[in-house]
């Protein structure tokens, strides 16, 4: 018994360190990456022919928002989130969040029933633009994907569904892990943190998030009290 306690408080131990590793070089970096992006930016408004200094600059924004991601999901699964929880209704949420992708190729289909959850907005804002932005970035073209809300003894569950561009050959858990994502040869941007962010955002409003595989078939599942609309 003693052996395991001490193994467990070794382990929670270490987590920790890694945390506010990440958490501190997340800070450091900021500074120096601020300084590259604000003088890439002067370079290519003096020379807008110049590729170099576009490049500069298009990494430089894709580094800050790993830095950013980074910095969030330490954050967020150490405990270190407030969440300023409200009424959120989900069909508006989710309109409003798919009104923020100007282009896609993707056919959303939705069956949104009105549901309302208590949660925080600026985070579950979060949560969908994650899901709804891997659902655009991994989808197979010209398919349908579709977002269901609905209630069932007293639950709010909220499901995306898509057909996925690549073979999905993981488990489903490694999914919400830190840096997973669906195409191993990482042929398209992101982070690989946006799965791991909605996790710990969902749980710090007091919610569950699954995900599901069955061949191309990526589904997510967030599940929630439900408000009683009456």
């Amino acid at each position: 018994m003693i052996r395991v306690e001490a193994s467990i408080n070794k382990e929670m131990k270490a987590e920790r360190l890694k945390t506010e590793l990440i958490t501190n070089v997340s800070h450091d970096l900021k500074t120096p990456l601020t300084a590259i992006i604000n003088y890439s930016d002067l370079l290519v408004k003096q020379d807008e022919e110049n590729e170099y200094a576009k490049i500069i600059h298009q990494k430089s924004q894709k580094l800050k928002t790993l830095t950013e991601d980074l910095f969030e999901v330490s954050k967020a699964q150490s405990g270190n989130i407030a969440a300023d929880m409200e009424s959120l209704n989900i069909p508006e949420l989710i309109d409003q969040t798919l009104a923020e992708f100007d282009e896609y190729t993707v056919d959303f289909r939705l069956s949104l029933q009105n549901v309302n959850i208590f949660a925080d907005g600026k985070l579950m804002s979060r949560v969908f633009e994650n899901l709804i932005g891997n659902i655009i970035k991994y989808s197979l073209p010209n398919t349908r994907a579709y977002i269901d809300a609905f209630e069932k003894d007293g639950k709010a569950y909220i499901m995306f569904k898509n057909i996925a561009s690549y073979e999905m050959n993981f488990k489903s858990d490694e999914m919400t892990g830190r840096f997973s994502r669906g195409d191993t040869a990482r042929t398209t941007d992101g982070s690989g943190l946006g799965l791991a962010i909605a996790q710990s955002y969902i749980q710090a409003c007091g919610g569950s998030l699954s995900i599901d595989t069955d061949g191309d078939l990526f589904k997510a599942t967030i599940i929630f009290s439900a408000i009683n609309n009456q």
